[in-house]
């Protein structure tokens, strides 16, 4: 079963914000099978919507549309949606209590205005999602051989409907295939050389399981998907592969990533085992903290981060010594094993990470080239440290300092 996504919405196609949206709705399709055949992002035109939608009617089963429910003049959506299914708006009671009530609970001071109760404005087909965060309700509407759900674009409002309206509602009323992921992390090792590594074993795969290489900075992730009527002969077919896989290019292998992060694997291994994380970033400015402390529940096991980003903050903040590092440099393996073990210490933690760097674009405190990277992981028996050269491009430098540290990382505490 195919469905199609569209984005409403100038501000995603000016740029000033970004689509997570659709990722978001891709990946729960996906969980239940429903394969999505595009994703498109369109103004806030009634034109454009309704080509869109002509577009995607004859293409998908269900359509989901996000975007353009606001109570303004220029959120079009509900007024296009009833001329495109010929339908005509009507006031929904249930709707109106709901913003009735948001207002008396948030805002108390402030008027319920027409503006404000033109969300209880729905088409007459639809079957109302209740949107428990914010006034713009989620609508269902059957249009023969198509659904079109249309969803508030606010994030957070969107997300709880698809999880606890949209997808249940999909499950009841559709028959869908099982859909299998298997994603394989592999590092150390390019595209094109790992393609050749695999290629019989590729071309080999059964009919109903297809290979796709991501590639990202410092890894290379090998996807197996399998999809099928049969879920435990999907499970024991994409079982049976990744050992084929693991024989021809087990010394790459770093791990199996199913819906998880590199990051999300080290909280779920350091939350187990009851460890706790400290960081002393110098280059990545943070960006391994930052990506930590977006999974929820880090506060219990990570403790605390210095960003010593200027070599005078290194001395003063984490007590290097500044004749340490006139003899070695700022950038080298003695001085990031020294800011590793004083975070260790500092935070009172089983492990930490620290990085030092030259990211460029020009060479700043040290001498050492451009793309020179040392990482250090501190553990509770050990200090282990690794230089890199990540090539010349800034950005380029951090992300893979970034994964790689990560990395580094993981195999320490499987170690324990």
């Amino acid at each position: 079963m195919n469905a199609e996504i569209i984005t409403i919405g100038d501000e995603i196609l000016i740029g000033q914000i970004v689509d997570t949206n659709s990722v978001f709705i891709a990946k729960e399709l996906n969980k239940i099978g429903v394969s999505v055949y595009q994703i498109t992002s369109i103004q806030d035109d009634k034109e454009h919507i309704l080509t869109a939608l002509k577009e995607a009617k004859s293409r998908a089963r269900i359509v989901i549309i996000t975007g353009g429910l606001g109570p303004t003049k220029d959120d079009i959506t509900k007024h296009t949606l009833c001329e495109f299914l010929e339908d005509t708006l009507i006031e929904n009671k249930q709707v109106l209590e709901h913003v009735e009530g948001l207002f008396a609970k948030y805002y108390k001071d402030k008027p319920l205005s027409q503006i404000n109760k033109n969300q209880a404005l729905v088409p007459s087909k639809a079957v109302v999602l209740q949107n428990d965060f914010g006034t713009a309700p989620g609508m269902w509407m059957d249009d023969k051989e198509t659904v079109f759900v249309s969803l508030p674009g606010v994030p957070f409002e969107m997300k709880n409907l698809i999880t606890t309206k949209v997808i249940p509602k999909i499950v009841s009323q559709f028959k869908t295939p099982h859909i299998l992921h298997r994603t394989i992390v592999t590092y150390g090792i390019g595209e094109s050389a790992l393609a050749e590594r695999v290629e019989d074993w590729e071309n080999n795969l059964p009919e109903f399981i297809k290979l796709a290489y991501l590639p990202s900075l410092g890894k290379v992730r090998l996807r197996l998907s399998a999809k099928g009527d049969d879920e435990q002969e999907l499970i024991d077919a994409i079982n049976k592969e990744c050992v084929k896989l693991r024989d021809i290019i087990n010394d790459v292998i770093y791990g199996i990533e199913d819906e998880e992060t590199i990051e999300e694997v080290v909280a779920s291994l350091l939350t187990n085992k009851k460890m706790s994380l400290a960081t002393a970033e110098s280059f990545t400015g943070g960006k391994i903290a930052s990506l930590i402390t977006t999974i929820p529940g880090a506060s219990a096991y990570f403790k605390g981060s210095v960003v010593s980003y200027a070599t005078e903050a290194k001395e003063s903040v984490l007590k290097v010594p500044k004749a340490l590092i006139e003899e070695s440099s700022v950038v080298s393996e003695v001085v990031a094993k020294e800011m590793a073990l004083a975070a260790k210490k500092m935070f009172n933690t089983d492990f930490a990470i620290a990085t030092t760097g030259n990211a460029g674009p020009t060479k700043g405190d040290s001498n050492a080239e451009v793309g020179t990277v040392f990482i250090a992981i501190a553990t509770p028996e050990k200090i282990v440290c690794k230089e890199f050269m990540m090539g010349a491009q800034r950005e380029r430098v951090v992300e893979k300092s970034v994964n790689k540290a990560f990395e580094m990382l993981q195999k320490e505490i499987l170690n324990f």
